[in-house]
């Protein structure tokens, strides 16, 4: 059975995070697809409760569809590291949270901490990604992406957002935040999952 195909129009981005709309906003403006931020809507933050990236995935772009009338594309994404035995994983975010907001360089320093407390030599992780197009009679599709890389310590450079100062994809001696915004997005997880849901809902 064919995915279903999203037409040109308005397109509801289900996050309130600036870096993450900016990006898939840049994926998908070639498709005549005018993207605008649930933040920007007022729409709620609805409570993500599922343990996988699909599940929440899922939740935020069906909530922003059904309260928008519009089409609704979710990102839930994190980073995987294998001497953690796969944490942060679907609780990327909640690593950085603090009482004033999201802090990653916190974040970053727990995973160096933890890293150094199992005595594991490995620091392999992946950064994974879903995305989730929803519309509001219910109907959705679902689209997995993923990079491989390693951990670097101390973070690098300043073009990324989240982990990407730590995270260096295979093949690059570059982490994620010191390459230049258009080879990342080339690479990266969410370039990955997008570029399934382009072959299956958006090409011709």
């Amino acid at each position: 059975m064919s995915a279903r195909r999203l037409e040109p129009g308005r397109l509801v981005i289900a996050s309130h995070n600036s870096g993450k709309v900016k990006e898939i906003n840049d994926l998908v403006r070639p498709f005549g697809i005018e993207a605008v931020s649930a933040g920007d809507l007022g729409l709620p933050i609805p409570e993500e409760y599922k343990n996988s990236f699909m599940g929440n995935a899922a939740i935020k772009a069906q909530a922003a569809a059904m309260a928008s009338g519009l089409p609704a594309l979710a990102d839930d994404s994190g980073m995987e590291v294998a001497a953690l035995d796969g944490r942060p994983g679907v609780h990327t975010a909640d690593w950085a949270e603090t009482p004033t907001g999201r802090d990653f360089y916190m974040a970053m320093e727990r995973v160096r901490r933890e890293l150094e407390e199992t005595g594991s030599p490995d620091r392999s992780a992946r950064f994974v990604c879903c995305l989730c197009l929803a519309w509001p009679d219910g109907h959705q599709e679902a689209f997995m992406g993923k990079v491989e890389g390693a951990l670097s310590f101390p973070p690098r450079g300043t073009m990324g957002f989240g982990f990407d100062p730590i995270f260096v994809p295979d093949g690059y001696d570059k982490t994620f935040a010191e390459l230049d915004p258009a080879t990342k997005h080339a690479i990266s997880h969410r370039a990955d999952a997008f570029g399934k849901l382009v072959a299956a809902c958006l090409s011709d």
